[in-house]
C-alpha cells in the first residue's frame, strides 16, 4: 500500500509534517484529487499513510453515501406522527428498531454484497449474510431469521451457473451454520445483471425494549475493546475499491478485496454478545464491517464524546506481516468493538474467555475530540473523527432525463398479439409458469433450512416469511421483500412505489399489519447523470409512498456502480416491509387446503401488460408504462385482509403480481395439491377486459382469497362495508378422474402434476438436480 520494501517504514504524523510534498497513492485508494486536497486542508498538512487509508475507505461511496445523501434526507423529512409512533431507532444506526408490543422490539435491515459476490460468489454471499447479522447483534438483539434478494444474468449463460452455485452455497452455508432460518426472498434472472449480479441480504432480530444498544463511545476513561476473530489480509479496501467502482469490461480482478467468513466463529460471537448485553457489561458496541477498524473507531468516537486513543499494535493478527494501514483497512469478518467501563472490564473479559472469543483492549475514550492511533509508540493518526465518519464530501451530481426513455415508454405492449383460444391461453400459462423468473425456486430454497429455531410460522413459498416472537402470546412478525427492475427501467418513480406496494400487500396477505420499511437501492454509476435521474426519481417515489401508507423507512443501503463498462443494471430498489401479527396462529397461507371453498378476486383488473412477465416471456418485450399505483386501494385492501384474518373468514390469500391471475391460481393449486374450477366471464364483463388480460394483467391492489362456505355472507359484507371490489371467480375442488386440476371454464384444464412438472423443471435443467 505505501512501501513495498521488506522493512515497512511507518509513516508517522511527525513524518507527515516534515515531508509535505511526498507523493501519495490517493487515486489507487479510490480518492479523487479534489477529495485528497480537501483532506490536506482539514488536517493542515498531508495525511499520513494510515490517515489516507482511513479517509479513503470512509469517504468511499459505499461508506459515506456522498452521492445519495441529498436524496435520502427525504426519508427523514416526509414523516407523519403516526410513522414515529412505534419507531424506536430510525436511520443512522446499524439497523432500525420497531416496537411490536408486549415489551418486544424487532430490528431489521437489508444490505448489498453485490461486487464481492461476482468475483468470489461463495465468500461474497456468505460474508454478506455474516455482515448483516452482525448489524442486528450490535443493536442488542438476537438474530432470528435471514432472507436474500438475488439477481443473476440470463439463466442459460454459462457464467450464470458459476455465480448461482457459489452464491446459493455461500448463503446456505453461512445461514444454516448460524442456525438462522431463511424465510423468504426473491430470485430473478435477466441479461442486464450478467456482469453485475445483485446479492442483497436481510436479517431480522428480536429484543426486549430494555436491551437496546447503540453505537457510541461515551465516558472518558472507558476502555475500547476489540473481540472476535483475528484480523487478516482479507477484504482490504473492499468498501473503497471494490464496492465503489464499476467493473471494467475485462471482468473481475479484485479477489483480495473479498472477505472470508467463518459462521461458527460468528455463532459463538452472537452468544457471547448476548451474554455481555444480559449482564450489562457494554456501554456502546459496533460491528466491524465495511472499512473495519477505520469505521468502528471513527463512528464510535463521532457518536460519543468525540475522542478516542487506540494502540493499533495491540490488534490480534492472523497475518503478522500486515502493515498498520492494512490493519486499519482490513474487512476481516466476525469482529466487534465494544466500549466498556474500566470497573466492568474484568467481568467483560471473563465472558469472552468463557466463550473462547479472543479479545484485546486497544485503548480508551478521551475528551480530546480527536481520534489518535499509535503504532508501536508512534502517532500515525490524529484526526477529528467527525471529518472521517460524518462530515465527508456531499455531492450534487449532475442529473439528466434519459434520452431513450420516451421511446421506451411509447413502445407499449398493447400492440402485441394476444392469445384468444383456449389452447393458446393454456400454452402461454404454462410458458409463464416455467419461465426463469416465475419457475419454482425450490432448487435454491431447498438448500436453506427454514424451520431451524422452531419459530417459523410461514416461509417459502408463501407470500411473506413469518416468525413467532413470543411463545406464550403467539406475537409474531411477517416480512416480505420485492423489486421489479423491469418496471423501474420504464419508470423508476412508479417502479419504486410498485415494489413497496407489492411487499406491503404480501405482508397483508399473511394476516399481519405492515408497520415499517427497509430498502436496498441498487443502481448503476452515480457519475452517469441518467442513473442519478433514475435514483432521484426512485427515492422521491418511495419516500412519497411511505408517507401516504404511513410506514417509516428505518434504514437501508445504497449500492451504486452496478454496471459493466457503460451499461448500468436496471434500477433495482429492493423494498422490505415488516408487519406485526398479534398471534401467528391466525396466519394465512398462500394456497388453499380444503375443497368446496369459494375463490374471490379482490380488486380491479385493468389492461396493464406493459413491463409484465407475459410481455417479457412470450414476446421478449419491454416497453410502455408500468401498472398504475393506487396506495389508497392497497391500504384499504390490507385493512380488509387483516379484519378478515382476525375474524377467521379466509383460509388462504395470495397476492397478484408477476404473471397475474394465471400465475397466482397455478401457485395456489400447487401449494397443497387441491384443484380449482375458475371462470373469467364476470371479470371480463365487470372490468371490460379480454381473457388474456384477465389472466396475465399485472394490475395492483389485487389478491385472491378462499372463503369457507359458512363464512361467505359475512365475508361479502366485510368487503362491501369497506368498499373492496370482490368477485367470486371459482371454487376449490376441481378434479378430473382422481387428479386435482386447474380448470378455467370453457378455455382450458391443466392437471396439478403437469403444473408442477413445468414449474419445477426449469432450474434443475440449468443447474443440476435439486438438493434432496
Amino acid at each position: 500500500m505505501t512501501d513495498t520494501t521488506t522493512t515497512h517504514v511507518v509513516d508517522t504524523v511527525a513524518n507527515a509534517i516534515e515531508t509535505p510534498e511526498r507523493e501519495q497513492p490517493y487515486a489507487a485508494l479510490g480518492l479523487k484529487e479534489d477529495e485528497y486536497l480537501a483532506i490536506r486542508e482539514i488536517l493542515g498538512r498531508r495525511p499520513t499513510s494510515g490517515e489516507l487509508a482511513m479517509y479513503s475507505v470512509m469517504w468511499s461511496e459505499h461508506c459515506s453515501y456522498k452521492s445519495s445523501k441529498i436524496y435520502l434526507r427525504q426519508f427523514g423529512q416526509k414523516v407523519s406522527p403516526a410513522m414515529k409512533k412505534n419507531l424506536m431507532v430510525g436511520m443512522g444506526e446499524n439497523a432500525g428498531v420497531v416496537d411490536v408490543g408486549e415489551g418486544w422490539a424487532v430490528t431489521f435491515k437489508v444490505e448489498s454484497h453485490n461486487h464481492p459476490s461476482y468475483i468470489e460468489p461463495f465468500q461474497g454471499a456468505a460474508t454478506g449474510v455474516g455482515g448483516i447479522v452482525r448489524d442486528i447483534i450490535s443493536m442488542g438483539a438476537r438474530p432470528v431469521a435471514v432472507m436474500d434478494q438475488l439477481r443473476f444474468g440470463a439463466i442459460d449463460n454459462p457464467d450464470t451457473a458459476r455465480v448461482v452455485h457459489g452464491v446459493v452455497s455461500g448463503i446456505s452455508f453461512y445461514g444454516n451454520c448460524l442456525g438462522l432460518p431463511n424465510i423468504g426472498g426473491e430470485t430473478y434472472f435477466d441479461p442486464v445483471y450478467q456482469g453485475n449480479p445483485l446479492v442483497n441480504a436481510l436479517s431480522v432480530g428480536v429484543l426486549r425494549h430494555e436491551d437496546l444498544h447503540l453505537a457510541n463511545a461515551s465516558g472518558a476513561g472507558n476502555k475500547v475493546v476489540l473481540f472476535g476473530a483475528r484480523t487478516g489480509g482479507d477484504g482490504i479496501g473492499g468498501a473503497s475499491i471494490l464496492a465503489s467502482d464499476t467493473f471494467s469490461a475485462g471482468g473481475p480482478t479484485k479477489r483480495p478485496a473479498v472477505q472470508v467468513g467463518d459462521p461458527f466463529a460468528e455463532k459463538v460471537l452472537i452468544e457471547c454478545c448476548l451474554e455481555l448485553f444480559r449482564d450489562k457489561l457494554v456501554e456502546g458496541i459496533q460491528d466491524l464491517g465495511a472499512a473495519g477498524i477505520s469505521c468502528a473507531t471513527s463512528e464510535l468516537a463521532s457518536n460519543g464524546d468525540g475522542g478516542m486513543f487506540i494502540e493499533l499494535d495491540k490488534v490480534l493478527l492472523r497475518d503478522p506481516s500486515l502493515t498498520a494501514e492494512e490493519i486499519l483497512m482490513s474487512e476481516s469478518q466476525e469482529r466487534m468493538m465494544a466500549v466498556v467501563k474500566p470497573e466492568l472490564l474484568d467481568a467483560f473479559l471473563a465472558v469472552t474467555a468463557k466463550w473462547d472469543v479472543e479479545t484485546s483492549v486497544l485503548g480508551e475514550v478521551t475528551e480530546t475530540g480527536r481520534l489518535v492511533i499509535n503504532w508501536k509508540g508512534e502517532e500515525i493518526v490524529n484526526v477529528d473523527p467527525r471529518t472521517v465518519a460524518v462530515d465527508g464530501p456531499v455531492y450534487e451530481r449532475p442529473v439528466a432525463y434519459p434520452t431513450w426513455i420516451d421511446a421506451l415508454q411509447d413502445d407499449s405492449a398493447s400492440v402485441l398479439p394476444r392469445p384468444t383460444t383456449g389452447d393458446e391461453l393454456r400454452e402461454q400459462t404454462l410458458a409463464l409458469l416455467g419461465s426463469a423468473n416465475l419457475a419454482d425456486k425450490g432448487w435454491i430454497t431447498d438448500q436453506y433450512d427454514y424451520f431451524v429455531g422452531g419459530n417459523t410460522a410461514l416461509a417459502f413459498p408463501d407470500d411473506a416469511g413469518m416468525i413467532r416472537v413470543d411463545e406464550e402470546s403467539g406475537l409474531g412478525f411477517a416480512i416480505a421483500t420485492d423489486a421489479n427492475g423491469r418496471y423501474c427501467q420504464l419508470d423508476p418513480k412508479q417502479g419504486a412505489q410498485l415494489a413497496l406496494a407489492e411487499a406491503y400487500r404480501n405482508v397483508a396477505a399473511s394476516g399481519a399489519v405492515p408497520v415499517a420499511v427497509t430498502d436496498c437501492l441498487n443502481f448503476g454509476s452515480p457519475e452517469n447523470p441518467e442513473v442519478m435521474w433514475q435514483f432521484s426519481q426512485a427515492v422521491e417515489g418511495l419516500s412519497d409512498a411511505c408517507l401516504e401508507l404511513e410506514i417509516p423507512v428505518t434504514g437501508g443501503n445504497v449500492s451504486f456502480y452496478n454496471q459493466t463498462g457503460d451499461t448500468p443494471i436496471f434500477p433495482t430498489p429492493v423494498v422490505g416491509v415488516l408487519g406485526v401479527i398479534d398471534d401467528v396462529a391466525r396466519r394465512i397461507p398462500s394456497g388453499w387446503q380444503d375443497e368446496g371453498e369459494n375463490i374471490y378476486l379482490l380488486g380491479t383488473t385493468r389492461e396493464e401488460l406493459d413491463g409484465s412477465a407475459w410481455a417479457g416471456t412470450i414476446h421478449g418485450h419491454l416497453g410502455g408504462h408500468p401498472p398504475a399505483v393506487d396506495l389508497a386501494a392497497e391500504r384499504s385492501l390490507a385493512d380488509a385482509l387483516h379484519a378478515a384474518a382476525q375474524e377467521g373468514l379466509i383460509s388462504s390469500a395470495h397476492d397478484l403480481a408477476d404473471g397475474g391471475l394465471a400465475q397466482a391460481l397455478a401457485e395456489s393449486v400447487m401449494r397443497f395439491g387441491v384443484g380449482a374450477r375458475v371462470w373469467l366471464t364476470e371479470i371480463e364483463e365487470r372490468d371490460g377486459v379480454d381473457a388474456a388480460t384477465a389472466l396475465f394483467s399485472e394490475s395492483t391492489a389485487r389478491v385472491i382469497v378462499t372463503v369457507p362456505r359458512e363464512d361467505d355472507v359475512k365475508f361479502r359484507g366485510l368487503c362491501e362495508g369497506r368498499g373492496i371490489p370482490a368477485l367470486r371467480i371459482g371454487v376449490t375442488d376441481a378434479e378430473v378422474g382422481a387428479q386435482p386440476v386447474l380448470e378455467v371454464q370453457d378455455l382450458f384444464t391443466i392437471g396439478v402434476e403437469e403444473l408442477r412438472g413445468v414449474h419445477r423443471s426449469t432450474l434443475p435443467e440449468h443447474f443440476g438436480p435439486t438438493v434432496a
